[in-house]
């Protein structure tokens, strides 16, 4: 029996809840004292929680309340595994990623040794295609920062400890900074970036912040009661955006855009667009409401909706686009293309 799989041994006995002296363990497997103390230190090592009593009735077990998850994986358990870890690296950035990292080595660890080749061959034989950028939707593009690692894994924390965090969180649009204290109540992965849910001490209100940009993040010392009704799969299938955006037109300049309803049925099939305010405006035409004026998100939008599409607001991007326009109109009236003759 190799050192592992004894210290599993070990492990299992402990689980008991009474006392175990080393001598009944030296006994058990067939070794020493002194490698029996070994086996101890190596599953505290592991960050397994081991009680020592000393004493003629002393020996050893393992913490209370502690309980140690099923280890004899079959193979298909442990493919299932390695698609699963596979999924989560193909992310490029994971929540506390250095105790993920750790976590792995434990388990390969405690792995039977039929299995370590497998898992050690995760890269070989399970890949993940990385997402591909949304070019309809450059702000979604975002590369790993050591802020938005940190950001995560203080979030995290703050969940886990129920305690508060600060940060400042970055307004593209306004080019500007704001402080937030806020209850961290759960995260969530959306199109490759994570996004940070919790209850917004100022406002009293639960919100959403990019993890991306959140700077300098800090746990406070304050403490709250989570709140047990709170789900974050409340948040998911875009529930979070649509409620994001309502509070965005109370904040932000409207844009305005006539469409027909062949071209608002083609937009509200976009992950983001679909949580615009759609309004019929009569003939046939459909008044789209959308809570910004970024020159770079509307313009590209009109011009991707095609013939049909009128920019009603702000005036600004609509004087812009027409002169867009008149200037295509122009070079396609100048006269035929040249083409190469051979």
């Amino acid at each position: 029996m190799n050192p592992i799989e004894r210290a599993l041994g070990i492990l299992l006995l402990l689980t008991g809840g009474k006392l175990v002296s080393a001598t009944v363990l030296a006994e058990r497997f067939q070794v020493s004292l002194r490698t029996v103390y070994r086996d101890i230190d190596r599953l505290i090592a592991l960050g397994v929680p081991v009680d020592a009593e000393r004493g003629a009735e002393g020996g050893y077990r393992l913490a209370s309340g502690y309980l140690q998850p099923p280890v004899a994986l079959t193979r298909n358990e442990t493919a299932a595994l390695l698609a699963a870890m596979a999924l989560v690296r193909s992310s490029r950035t994971v929540p506390l990623a250095d105790d993920l990292t750790s976590a792995e080595k434990k388990l390969l660890a405690s792995l039977p040794k039929s299995v370590h080749g497998l898992l050690k061959e995760a890269d070989r034989i399970v890949g993940i295609e990385p997402i591909p950028p949304d070019i309809f939707h450059s702000g979604t593009k975002a590369e790993p920062t050591e802020d938005w690692q940190r950001a995560l894994d203080g979030f995290m924390s703050g969940i886990l400890d129920s305690k508060r965090v600060r940060f400042e969180h970055v307004n593209p649009s306004r080019n500007s900074a704001k402080g937030h204290d806020v209850e961290p109540y759960g995260v969530m992965f959306d199109r490759d970036l994570w996004y940070l849910a919790g209850r917004c001490v100022d406002t009293e209100m639960v919100k959403v912040y990019r993890a991306d940009r959140v700077r300098d993040l800090e746990i406070s010392g304050l403490f709250f009661r989570p709140d047990k009704n709170f789900s974050i799969k409340t948040m998911l299938g875009g529930a979070w955006l649509s409620q994001a955006m309502r509070r965005w037109e109370q904040e932000e300049e409207i844009a305005k855009i006539l469409i027909t309803a062949k071209q608002a049925k083609k937009l509200s099939a976009d992950w983001y667009y679909r949580h615009a305010v759609f309004t019929p405006a009569g003939e046939g035409k459909i008044l789209v409401s959308i809570p910004s004026t970024d020159r770079a998100r509307i313009l590209p939008l009109v011009r991707w909706l095609g013939p049909g599409a009128e920019l009603l607001s702000p005036d600004a991007l609509r004087l812009e686009l027409s002169e867009e326009y008149a200037a295509l109109t122009a070079l396609y009236r100048a006269g035929s293309p040249v083409t190469n003759s051979t």
